[in-house]
C-alpha cells in the first residue's frame, strides 16, 4: 500500500514539474514580428447591422391623411397613425485588407479598407383607416440593403505580449460609401421604399487578441461602428415622415491574418 501511495505521489510531482517546465520552456513564435515598421494582411468578418431611430414627439397621435396616394402607396388607405416602428438586425459579412504602421512599442496606426455587405429591416405597426371608422392594424416591413466601401482608420494600444498572445484595444473613425444606396431614386408605381444617403461617417471602438503562430499572426477582434449623420431620405410617406433622425450602427467580429 505504501509503495502504491509513493508511486502516485512521485507521478503527481513528475506531472507538476513537467507542466511547469513546459510553460517556462514555451517557444515564442515570431518574437521580432512586432518590431517591423509596417506589415500587411487581410481580414474576414461577420457583422450585424441595424438602425438607431428616434421618432418625432407625439408621433402616435398624429393622424396622417392620404394625399394623392402618397401616404402609403403600397397599401389602401384614407388616413393612418404610425403606432410603432423598430429595426430588426440582420447578419452580413466583410472582407478587407490591412496596412499596419508601427508607432511605438504599444501603439499602431492601422488602415483597413473593406467591402461590407448587409441588410437592415424596419418593421412598422400602422393603424390604418380605409372606408371605415374602425382602424385596421397593418404590419409592414421595409428592407434596406447595403454594399459599403469603407475606409476605417484605427489607433491600437497593445498590451504586453504573454507568450504567443497579445491583447489590444482600439479606437478610430471611418468614411463609408454605400454603393447600393438609391437616395436619388424615387419610389415607382405602387411601391414605397425606404432610401438612405450614400455617404456616412462613423466613430469606432473595439478590442481583440493577436495569436502568434509559427507562420503568421492570427487575430480576433470585436468592434462597433456608430454613424454620426442622419442618413434617412425623407418623403411624404408614413414610413419616413415621423422619423426625427436615423443613424447606422454596426457590430462586427473580424478574423485577421498578417
Amino acid at each position: 500500500m505504501l509503495r502504491t501511495h509513493t508511486f502516485f505521489i512521485i507521478l503527481l510531482l513528475f506531472c507538476i514539474t513537467g507542466n511547469a517546465f513546459s510553460q517556462t520552456r514555451q517557444v515564442a513564435n515570431k518574437p521580432d514580428y512586432d518590431n517591423s515598421p509596417y506589415h500587411f494582411g487581410f481580414l474576414l468578418g461577420i457583422n450585424k447591422m441595424l438602425f438607431s431611430i428616434r421618432t418625432t414627439p407625439d408621433y402616435q397621435q398624429k393622424l396622417q391623411y392620404n394625399d394623392y396616394d402618397q401616404l402609403m402607396p403600397d397599401q389602401s388607405s384614407d388616413s393612418a397613425y404610425l403606432y410603432n416602428m423598430e429595426t430588426t438586425p440582420t447578419f452580413g459579412f466583410v472582407i478587407g485588407i490591412i496596412g499596419n504602421l508601427r508607432m511605438g512599442d504599444h501603439f499602431d496606426l492601422r488602415l483597413t479598407p473593406s467591402l461590407t455587405f448587409g441588410e437592415r429591416v424596419i418593421d412598422y405597426s400602422i393603424k390604418n383607416y380605409f372606408n371605415s371608422h374602425t382602424p385596421e392594424m397593418l404590419y409592414v416591413s421595409k428592407s434596406v440593403q447595403s454594399t459599403f466601401v469603407e475606409f476605417p482608420l484605427w489607433v491600437r494600444f497593445k498590451g504586453d505580449r504573454i507568450h504567443n498572445i497579445r491583447p489590444y484595444v482600439m479606437a478610430g473613425g471611418k468614411y463609408s460609401l454605400d454603393l447600393a444606396s438609391n437616395a436619388k431614386k424615387k419610389s415607382e408605381g405602387n411601391s414605397a421604399n425606404v432610401f438612405i444617403n450614400r455617404k456616412d461617417f462613423y466613430a469606432m471602438g473595439g478590442f481583440g487578441f493577436d495569436f502568434y503562430t509559427a507562420y503568421f499572426k492570427f487575430g480576433t477582434e470585436v468592434s462597433m461602428s456608430y454613424g454620426l449623420a442622419d442618413i434617412l431620405k425623407r418623403d411624404n410617406t408614413i414610413y419616413t415622415s415621423s422619423v426625427d433622425f436615423m443613424k447606422s450602427k454596426i457590430f462586427q467580429i473580424s478574423f485577421t491574418f498578417e
